[in-house]
């Protein structure tokens, strides 16, 4: 009898413990578990720069219906103002593990340091874990759920991977938040620059995947990114109330504001999260026939990215999805609910 006591404690413990260590990789917000992944995702963003990647990488990994495979630090354009360190890709990875730390998931997750540089042309790849790791799950055979490369920044990594193992290419799609308006869908920004931030990050790499790979890419230019726009009223509210994690987010974007009216520059009362839409189109898919059905786009073929990074007219392109329209109701309202379930249920 005692033996068997034991055998039962044993396997309660075993059992307790694989369920706490389950726990580590995804914070449990729904007590029922009926949300299971069906996805893989990679997060690949510039997380020591603008802030909105936060807020992306957050909302991801509060988000049960994918997979994180891996998530990357990317570097910045060289003497960008968030980060002007020559390490801007080590500094993002810090950041990545800065925010794991604060929501209790420690180690959980592959974390990568992308390479620190762009690319030097559109024939060589620039070495790092980062392309790496793309390149190892890309080719898995051991699992059928699709992979989404979800990127925020410039493509230094996807771009370098993909010279080192064109077969990539028909194993992922790239969900791209990048790119300058196309002129029969949009009107630039008021004092817009012909190169988008993105995009100008590493032109080269945005050549490599446009130009010459046949990756499947969703786009969302900036015309479409700049659509994500959060109130402040709403992060004092919604965001800042919710924890150390809404705090800390919170912080970030009021860093920016000070910067900005300390160099004369009046962010105003909204601020762009427009990396968000990387969350939108996949964790918040539909129920049936899985897309991002409350978002729109159109089908075209893939332009050519020139070395003024402006779009050319490529008739022979595979066809690519350009967003034109963001769902960003859902977008904002499931952000701020897992928000608070993740506060409750810590």
């Amino acid at each position: 009898m005692v033996n068997k006591k034991c055998l039962l404690l044993t396997l309660f413990l075993c059992s307790t413990l694989a369920a706490a260590i389950a726990q580590q990789h995804a914070p449990q917000l729904f007590a029922d578990s009926l949300v299971k992944p069906r996805m893989r995702i990679i997060i690949d963003n510039d997380f020591g720069g603008d802030p909105d990647g936060l807020f992306q990488l957050v909302h991801h990994l509060l988000s049960p219906s994918v997979e994180i495979r891996a998530i990357i630090g990317s570097h910045l354009r060289a003497g960008d103002g968030f980060d002007p360190s020559r390490e801007t890709a080590a500094n993002a990875k810090k950041k990545i593990e800065e925010v794991l730390n604060i929501m209790n998931a420690g180690k959980s997750f592959n974390v990568f340091q992308g390479s620190n540089v762009a690319l030097e042309n559109d024939s060589t790849a620039q070495p790092s874990d980062a392309a790496n790791a793309i390149i190892k799950e890309a080719m898995r055979d051991d699992t059928k759920l699709p992979l989404y490369v979800v990127c925020g920044a410039g493509l230094t990594d996807l771009a370098s991977a993909y010279l080192k193992e064109p077969a990539i290419a028909s194993r992922l799609t790239l969900i791209w938040i990048g790119g300058p308006e196309y002129a029969e869908l949009a009107t630039p920004p008021p004092g817009y620059t012909s190169l988008e931030y993105n995009l100008a990050i590493d032109l080269k790499a945005g050549q490599v995947i446009f130009n010459k790979s046949a990756i499947n890419v969703w786009q969302i230019p900036r015309n479409v990114y700049r659509q994500v726009m959060l109130p402040y009223s709403s992060l004092l509210l919604k965001v800042k109330t919710q924890g150390r994690i809404g705090a800390y987010l919170t912080a970030d974007i009021e860093r920016v504001m000070k910067m900005g009216l300390k160099y004369n520059f009046n962010v105003g009362e909204t601020y762009i999260i427009g990396d968000s839409p990387l969350v939108l189109l996949t964790a918040l898919q539909s129920s049936f026939e899985a897309d991002p059905s409350s978002s729109f786009y159109v089908l075209r073929p893939s332009p050519l990215i020139n070395s003024q990074g402006l779009y050319e007219v490529n008739h022979k392109g595979r066809n690519i999805r350009v967003y034109t329209t963001l769902d960003t109701g859902l977008l904002l309202e499931d952000f701020f609910s897992k928000l608070v379930l993740f506060n409750q249920n810590k």
